[in-house]
């Protein structure tokens, strides 16, 4: 059964406030931070704001399938979790709560590389969450080849590459607050990558290699046995090029505006590329996703399913597994009756049509 709200948690901004007041500042200003100026995090939530809906009356909604088919599966709802490292900064169970949360409520997982739970630990500790790996490509190929090895035989259905990290992004929030340092050890992963000792959130950025080019995704996707999404797509010639190269899917997403500041929010350009490669691989989008509303627009402009990141961390810190599962299942609440109020009530029949540029002035949090 669902966990009932608490009278005051009833949105996923009650969460952030609440998560804000429980999480030490080091913690938080590394969960809730942006690169640089952070205009791209910030306009990631507004951009879809800026999108009204079109609904329509009188189609039959008393019955709603949220379900969507994902890589030729069908699921039973849009929402992913989105690949987060360090968990155990925000609670003491990390990642082995979120998968909690994801089996509950039937969510996909993506576990990080840099997660502080091993993808073996993970898998034998909640066998039946739903998983994918999302794999950082060290300069070591085989330590990452041994990573995916290790995902297939652990059973992870997919494998998410993490393409927009070739050097760390300037972070000042983090700077301004001193995130510090965590143990190689306590990230099972880069340990096994050679990091030894303390070390910050940059320094396992380096582990990532710099060189990675179009021609290791190939290689990748054809030894791989599980499908491989690109994950940090912005434009519609990065996305062909990830149909040439042989992935199933991409996922357009500017690293939660962590990284190269002043790009395009997920949701303006997620239609470009879904109007380009959509026909030919699965589409999914991330950032700044607040609101069943904002899956609703998502799913219309061609996105097959949406990652949710921060929101389930605030959730995390809040109340551990239990917090991250309601916030996921807010989320799903807010995604029916959106679809029973736009008049589409099956979330797979959304369309452009559903959407179009909102008349009111852009309004930043």
């Amino acid at each position: 059964m669902p966990h009932a709200l608490p009278p005051r948690l009833v949105s996923l901004a009650d969460y952030e406030r609440a998560a804000s007041e429980v999480l030490d500042p080091g913690a938080l200003s590394y969960i809730a931070g942006g690169a640089t100026d952070e205009v791209t995090l910030q306009d990631n939530v507004a951009a879809w704001r800026r999108l009204a809906l079109r609904p329509r009356i009188l189609v039959g909604v008393g019955r709603r399938d949220p379900s969507v088919e994902l890589l030729g599966v069908r699921r039973p709802h849009p929402l992913l979790i989105a690949p987060m490292a360090f968990q155990g900064l925000v609670h003491g169970d990390g990642e082995i709560a979120t998968a909690r949360a994801a089996a509950a409520s039937s969510t996909i997982m993506c576990l990080s590389t840099l997660a502080t739970t091993s993808p073996e630990a993970l898998a034998e500790a909640v066998p039946d969450a739903p998983r994918w790996f999302q794999l950082y490509v060290f300069a070591d190929r085989g330590v990452s080849r041994d990573l995916v090895a290790r995902a297939v035989e652990h059973g992870y259905e997919a494998l998410v590459v993490t393409v927009d990290l070739p050097v760390f992004g300037l972070r000042e929030r983090e700077l301004r607050s001193g995130v510090g340092s965590a143990h190689a050890e306590r990230v099972p992963i880069a340990a096994a990558a050679g990091a030894s000792g303390a070390m910050t959130a940059a320094g396992f950025a380096e582990l990532v290699d710099p060189d990675l080019r179009w021609s290791d995704i190939e290689q990748f996707a054809a030894e791989s046995s599980l499908p491989v999404l690109v994950k940090g797509i912005l434009t519609a010639e990065d996305a062909r090029r990830a149909v040439a190269h042989g992935v199933s899917g991409v996922i357009v997403s500017n690293h939660g505006g962590r990284q190269l500041d002043t790009v395009l929010s997920g949701a303006d350009a997620l239609p470009a590329i879904a109007d380009a490669v959509g026909d030919q691989l699965d589409v999914l989008v991330d950032g700044g996703i607040r609101r069943g509303t904002d899956v609703v627009k998502a799913l219309a402009l061609g996105a097959r399913a949406v990652l949710i990141g921060r929101p389930v961390l605030w959730g995390l810190a809040v109340d551990g597994a239990p917090g991250a599962q309601r916030v996921i299942e807010t989320l799903l609440t807010e995604l029916d009756n959106a679809l029973a109020l736009a008049g589409s009530p099956q979330a797979s029949s959304l369309d452009a049509t559903f959407v179009t540029p909102a008349p009111w002035p852009d309004q930043r949090r």
